[in-house]
Order: C-alpha cells, then sequence, then structure tokens
C-alpha cells in the first residue's frame, strides 16, 4: 500500500485532534530500505514495510481548536442567551480588561486613605527636623485635606493611578501566568518557593513597566502647586531630566517582589486548600485576599515608605540604607510604619475588591464559554440530524 498521501482521519466530533499526514517532496531521493536502516536492523524489520514506501515525509500537526464557522451562534441565539457573547471575545483580552477594570474601581473606592497614607508618610521630609518629630495622625490628615482643598482633594491624584493601574494590573497578572508556565514542573504543580518566585518577577515586571506613573502621581498628590500630570511631567523633564522618573526604582522593586510574591502566593494556596464547593463562592474570594494582604502589608510596608521617601523632590536619600538610617534616626523605628493604619484600611478593601472581581469575571468567562460551546453542539447534532434526513 502506497503511503505517500494517505492521512489518518481525525476524529468527526472534535476539530483540534492532532493529525499525522504523508506526504511526497518533490527532488527527494529515496532512500532504499538498506541503506537507510541498515545501522538498526530492529528499525529494518519495524517502520520500511509499515510507513515508508519511498520518499515519504510525515508531520504531526497540532493546531488550537476552533469552531467551525457554520455551528456558531446566530444573531438570534446569541440575544436569547446573551451569557455566551462574552465568549466571542478573545480569552486573554476578556481577562485583560477584567483586571483593568477591577483595578480601577479599587483604586477609585479606595483613593481618599491613599492620599491620607501618602501625606502621613511623606511628613517628615516635607515638614522639616522639629515638625516631623510630632508627625502627623490620620484624623489631622483627614481634615487638612478637607480644609485646604475641599472634598475633591481626597482624589487628587487619583487619574494617574488609574491611569497607572490599568497596565499595571495587566501586565502583572500577564507575567504571573507566564512565570508560573516557565516554572512549572513535569507533574504540572508549583511549590511554594516557585510560587513565590513567580509572584516576585510578576510584581518587579509591572513595578518597572508603570514606575514612571507612580514617581506623577506621587508628585500631584504631596506637592503643592501642580494641577495635571502633564504639568508635573514637563517640570520633571526641564529641572531633574529623565531620570527623575526612575529615582528610588530600586527600593520600588526590592519593596515590591516580596509583597506581590507573598499575596499571591498565599492566596493561591489558601484557595487551592479548600474543598471544591468552597473556591468559586465570592466571600471566600474576600477573606483569602483579606488575609493574603494583611501579611504580606506588615511585612513589606518599611520598604514602601522608604521608597516614597526616595521618590520625593530634593531627597537626600540615594540609597535603601541611607533611607533606612535617615527615617530612623529622624522618627525613630515607628518613622517606618507612618502612615500604616491608612494603607492597611486601603490595601485590605482594594486587594478584596481586585482579587474579588476578578475572581467573579474569570467565573463569569468560563460559564460564558460553556454556554457558548453547548450552543455550538446544538447547532452540530441539528446539522448532522438534517444531513441524515436529506440522506434518508
Amino acid at each position: 500500500m502506497e503511503l505517500s498521501s494517505v492521512p489518518i482521519q481525525p476524529n468527526k466530533n472534535r476539530s483540534n485532534t492532532p493529525t499525522l499526514v504523508f506526504r511526497d517532496i518533490p527532488g527527494l531521493e529515496p532512500y532504499s530500505h538498506t541503506s537507510f536502516f541498515q545501522a538498526t536492523h530492529e528499525h529494518q524489520h519495524q517502520w520500511p514495510n509499515r510507513w515508508l514506501g519511498g520518499s515519504s515525509f510525515a508531520c504531526v500537526s497540532m493546531v488550537e481548536k476552533r469552531e467551525e464557522p457554520e455551528f456558531f451562534p446566530t444573531t438570534a441565539q446569541l440575544l436569547k442567551h446573551p451569557s455566551a457573547m462574552p465568549a466571542l471575545l478573545p480569552r486573554d483580552a476578556a481577562l485583560f480588561a477584567a483586571g483593568a477594570v477591577s483595578g480601577a474601581a479599587s483604586k477609585t473606592i479606595t483613593a481618599p486613605l491613599d492620599r491620607i497614607k501618602l501625606l502621613m508618610q511623606t511628613h517628615g521630609l516635607r515638614a522639616g527636623q522639629e515638625a516631623a518629630k510630632k508627625g502627623i495622625g490620620f484624623i489631622e490628615a483627614f481634615t487638612m485635606i478637607g480644609k485646604q482643598e475641599g472634598i475633591k482633594g481626597y482624589w487628587k491624584g487619583n487619574l494617574p493611578q488609574v491611569i497607572r493601574v490599568i497596565p499595571y494590573s495587566a501586565v502583572q497578572l500577564f507575567a504571573y501566568e507566564t512565570y508560573k508556565k516557565l516554572l512549572r514542573g513535569k507533574d504540572g504543580e508549583l511549590s511554594v518557593i516557585e510560587r513565590l518566585t513567580a509572584g516576585a518577577f510578576a510584581g518587579m515586571t509591572s513595578t518597572f513597566v508603570t514606575y514612571p506613573l507612580d514617581v506623577l502621581r506621587l508628585r500631584l498628590a504631596v506637592e503643592p502647586g501642580y494641577k495635571t500630570m502633564s504639568e508635573v511631567a514637563l517640570n520633571m523633564l526641564r529641572e531633574e531630566g529623565v531620570g527623575s522618573f526612575y529615582t528610588g526604582l530600586g527600593p520600588s522593586l526590592i519593596a515590591i517582589a516580596p509583597y506581590i510574591a507573598v499575596n499571591f502566593c498565599i492566596f493561591d494556596l489558601m484557595k487551592k486548600s479548600l474543598p471544591e464547593k468552597y473556591r468559586k463562592r465570592t466571600e471566600t474570594s474576600m477573606v483569602t485576599a483579606l488575609l493574603s494582604a494583611t501579611l504580606s502589608t506588615v511585612m513589606c510596608f518599611p520598604l514602601d515608605t522608604m521608597r516614597r521617601q526616595m521618590q520625593m523632590k530634593g531627597t537626600p536619600y540615594k540609597t535603601v540604607l541611607d533611607a533606612f538610617s535617615g527615617i530612623v534616626a529622624r522618627d525613630g523605628l515607628i518613622g517606618l510604619y507612618r502612615g500604616f493604619v491608612p494603607n492597611a484600611l486601603k490595601t485590605l478593601p482594594n486587594s478584596s475588591i481586585r482579587l474579588t472581581s476578578f475572581d467573579t469575571v474569570k467565573h463569569l468567562i468560563a460559564a460564558s464559554e460553556e454556554e457558548f460551546q453547548r450552543i455550538v453542539e446544538e447547532n452540530r447534532e441539528k446539522h448532522k440530524q438534517s444531513t441524515g434526513d436529506s440522506t434518508d
């Protein structure tokens, strides 16, 4: 039997089955069975008579699953089953949008707490040596913003933060999944160390990409006289140069790596340890996110304080060690945790809103894909029935 053009037929019920096809290659001189297999006696008996009928070439083609267009849901079916519509979008695009929207919503809701935290963190550097010893409390910072800037002052600097969080969330989540795939073992599982590593690199990747926006947001939030992000950016370029947009990047990477590593790792492991019936519940995501955010915040907040003070205009700190010794000398150890309360109040709901929203949207996407596939299968069965009836 000549196998130069004999395909192994795929399963008719599936469109993503690997296909083995043999094709003749023009100009390829056939090897004789003796010369080709003389080195391996076993192969001489096993392959020539079964597969190689001369100058044949074998190719295994792996294609991603694609449904036949004729079985796609019609407009009427989609209108009748609107939950299947999100499945029309590429999955990566849907997840990107989910991360962006959840991040923007959580940042906007918690913006007042973030503004208060920033003022408390940078008070020592802005107020001077004597005034810094007294510090500034949560209530005092809250009242000061209201008196000096009004209700809009609580959301000052939120726009660049929202602009920043959209690519930040997208890059971070995509990078986390990518690093997990690279680190995953042959069994498909990830150890705790591998999860921590994936989270750390994901945090550093997203921070590096969006760091200039973070600096602009800080300057706009704590330095008087600026009204727009473009005004801050132009002034920084004119007076401090391009390098000012990356001032404090080192401690930022050091601060974000353990925070994201611990946060993501705890969240994943806690969700994985729960029974299957509890994993998809909204309240489960909220509680898990609260616990993981609390632990990671307590561990990493001092690094965040040092990073913020290194980002300030006219900062005397050049390295993390300079910032640590300077803050401790001026404010004591408590200075490393100034702004911790509003940060915790901001981080806990922020993390809960973001991760819970993202988990919820992922479940909706999965449900949409199932509904879409159900309609496709119904259309396929109807097509088979109509074909069978016409044949009869």
